[in-house]
């Protein structure tokens, strides 16, 4: 008997929450600062790079999976050329990274880091799409740019549920600084700087998300490419703070190194994971080189609300159980 399209459609998603309660296989493919959302019945994940550094940081891609074993690639999202501003300041090169995904009103928006940061500051951009694999269409301005104590990276936006208001979270290395806006409805501009204090152990890729009525503000600390790159956070009781500090949640160990550059995705059955970039290596003192890996894995929460230290898992290794 053939199965109605409903039913195929949630088995699709019992699928991927079957595979998520068994086996992750770390890591799931190279790329680094992995923005993961569930799309329909998929989980999707928006890197830096792409497979053997293909993307050359010049355009982005995107790969999703529904049993987060096998990843179907998405294809070329955007590419610097069609960015028509990126020039405007005249600098003699021009990166992507740290793409951030949003929707509203049933459209994408992918939100971006422009740097270098020298000999002109970093800037965010912002495109549009009618589906989350593009093609995306950019907005024609920068939506931030930084200044000399203000790196302008790692976008990232958040809709609290509670209020309506869309934020957009962004900061990084130099000045090691946070700083959170309010997006106008349109998603594309400005509508006020909101202040907020920069969490304790802060240097980049804040990454906001709520349950139970509590706001998680995480982050990434360290050295992007030494062994102190790890993932802190705070919590809140609102997405704009006061932040308590209540440490750090992903740490280096004796095989993986680095880990951070994150993003939490809640699954269909309401279960947590982390999804970051690590270097599978022994520990040594960096710099590291070489390609960076995605991996995936369990996220727990004690009684409190406060998150366990998270587990770095590989090939074949239980990830997730069935506590909550």
């Amino acid at each position: 008997m053939r199965m109605t399209r409903l039913s195929a459609f949630a088995a699709a998603g019992l699928a991927l929450i079957v595979a998520a309660a068994g086996i992750a296989r770390n890591p799931q493919f190279e790329g680094a600062d992995p923005h993961a959302m569930m799309i329909g019945q998929e989980l999707w994940i928006f890197p830096t790079g792409g497979p053997g550094g293909s993307w050359a940081a010049d355009r982005f891609g995107a790969f999703s999976s529904r049993d987060l074993k096998t990843w179907r690639p998405r294809g070329e999202l955007i590419q610097r050329d069609q960015i028509r501003w990126i020039k405007d300041d005249g600098a003699p090169e021009h990166f992507l990274w740290a793409p951030g995904v949003a929707t509203r009103n049933g459209r994408y928006y992918l939100y971006y880091s422009v740097g270098p940061q020298n000999p002109t500051p970093s800037r965010i951009g912002v495109a549009v799409a009618d589906r989350p694999g593009g093609p995306y269409r950019d907005s024609g301005r920068p939506l931030v740019t930084g200044d000399k104590g203000f790196e302008a990276i790692d976008p990232m936006v958040f809709t609290d549920r509670k209020s309506g208001k869309i934020y957009l979270y962004a900061g990084g290395s130099a000045g090691a600084t946070l700083r959170v806006w309010e997006l106008k409805p349109d998603m594309v501009s400005i509508a006020r700087e909101v202040k907020v204090t920069t969490p304790p152990q802060f240097t980049e890729g804040a990454f906001m998300h709520e349950r139970d009525g509590l706001y998680y503000l995480s982050y990434s600390h360290g050295r992007f490419n030494g062994p102190d790159y790890s993932v802190h956070y705070a919590t809140a009781p609102s997405p704009t703070g006061p932040w308590r500090y209540r440490g750090a949640i992903l740490t280096s160990d004796q095989h993986h190194q680095g880990p951070g550059h994150h993003s939490f995705v809640k699954l269909p059955d309401g279960r947590w994971l982390i999804v970051y970039h690590r270097w599978d290596r022994a520990p040594g003192p960096g710099p590291f080189q070489g390609e960076r890996v995605v991996a995936i894995d369990r996220v727990t929460y004690a009684a409190d609300g406060t998150i366990r230290p998270v587990r770095m898992t590989d090939a074949d290794a239980p990830v997730l159980s069935r506590r909550r």
